[in-house]
């Protein structure tokens, strides 16, 4: 009897510390909106490695870019001055309207650098006691000490128990529960405008601007976690540039080189109060990542993507709200949560894996949609016929 060869998740589960609930699938290859599994089965990817690969999968134009600074330089540190990293800094200074850039290397460490950030200036302004952040229920800022000790859900803090003090969540949308949060040790408030991982959730844009003149008002600075919603996400190159507001700190990731890892925190010149030595990072903004980040900008601008994420979004939204079992839709942008009529949607996301569409089940009744900002009108609506057949 000849022994049959172990498959990749068997390998998986024997080498791997397993914190995944994966999906029983292994991709090998994508194009544009499309994967492709081990027996050449094709997806259509309405999630982009959540709200990563906005520019499509293998993207020509970036992985050109990323192949030719291969052959040229690939790590130096942060010890030496680099050409792609003071590039992108000035990119990103120009399309934010913000001052100041620190490279770091994905979401949870861009918030990290912004929660420090953010209380060395509070200890600069106010003195040593000035260090709180104050941030919202069922927000998501990531999974390392601080930036989960910022994070409103109880659930992923509790086995991680004690946690960074200095961190106080209240509901969103409510000014008055964070008009009484806010307080002398208040350095910063820290939110997103639209919670991704609390299920879709866009913040009320008069509650945004309430927030932003509370936080003047109090002399607090006000982050603005765009890891998930920036560059392009939501129809404009930051979700904040439609809703009336600037934060004082930003944080960014996920597009911004199209799955090559990579953060960023911005901030205006007033919040830039790091010293030498306070913050580092060894690969933050290196060569090959800040060279993919300048094509996926160069690839935004190119094909016009904001527009098409606009039309494209009204397009996926009309589509689902016409599909019996949702009964709403909610976010911005191509960053959609589609709400059900009861608590299936994890049994949505597999029948839809099943049905060749790949989308994730954000909360028990609720199936996000984040696809590729390259998506066309035709695949928007193989997406939703797709969806609808998932539902049953």
């Amino acid at each position: 009897m000849v022994n049959k060869a172990p498959t990749i998740p068997e390998r998986e589960a024997a080498s791997i510390i397993q914190t995944y609930g994966r999906a029983p699938v292994t991709f090998v290859r994508g194009d544009g909106c499309r994967l492709y599994d081990e027996e050449g089965n094709d997806y259509l990817d309405c999630l982009a490695g959540i709200a990563v690969a906005s520019v499509g999968h293998a993207n020509a134009a970036v992985a050109a870019a990323v192949s030719r600074q291969m052959t040229r330089l690939v790590h130096v540190s942060n010890l030496y001055y680099m050409v792609p990293q003071v590039e992108l800094a000035e990119r990103l200074k120009a399309l934010s309207g913000l001052d100041r850039v620190f490279f770091a290397n994905c979401g949870a460490t861009a918030n990290e650098t912004a929660i420090k950030l953010a209380r060395r200036w509070g200890q600069k302004a106010r003195g040593a006691d000035c260090y709180e952040i104050v941030s919202l229920l069922d927000s998501f800022h990531g999974r390392t000490l601080a930036a989960l000790a910022a994070t409103g859900q109880p659930k992923k803090q509790e086995v991680f128990q004690p946690l960074p003090p200095g961190f106080i969540q209240v509901p969103a949308n409510d000014i008055d529960a964070m008009a009484g949060a806010v307080g002398p040790q208040t350095a910063a408030v820290m939110i997103e405008t639209t919670q991704g991982e609390g299920g879709v959730l866009p913040l009320d844009v008069e509650y945004l601007q309430a927030l932003r003149e509370l936080c003047d008002e109090r002399d607090v600075l006000l982050i603005l976690d765009d890891v998930q919603a920036g560059i392009g996400r939501t129809g404009s190159w930051f979700s904040w540039h439609d809703l009336g507001i600037e934060p004082d700190i930003a944080t960014l990731a996920k597009a911004l080189a199209n799955g090559l890892p990579i953060g960023a925190c911005l901030s205006t010149e007033r919040a830039a109060v790091f010293d030498y030595g306070d913050h580092g990072t060894t690969f933050g903004g290196g060569p090959v990542v800040t060279t993919a980040a300048l094509a996926v900008l160069d690839e935004i601008e190119r094909r016009d993507l904001l527009a098409n994420c606009r039309e494209r979004g009204r397009q996926l939204v009309s589509r689902l709200e016409a599909v019996p079992g949702v009964t709403a839709v909610r976010g911005r942008g191509l960053m959609l949560g589609a709400v059900l009529d009861s608590p299936r949607a994890a049994e949505v996301n597999q029948a839809a894996l099943s049905n060749g569409l790949l989308v994730n089940n954000v909360t028990a009744d609720t199936v996000r949609f984040t696809p590729p900002l390259v998506i066309t009108e035709d695949e928007i609506d193989e997406a939703v016929t797709k969806f609808e057949a998932s539902l049953g």
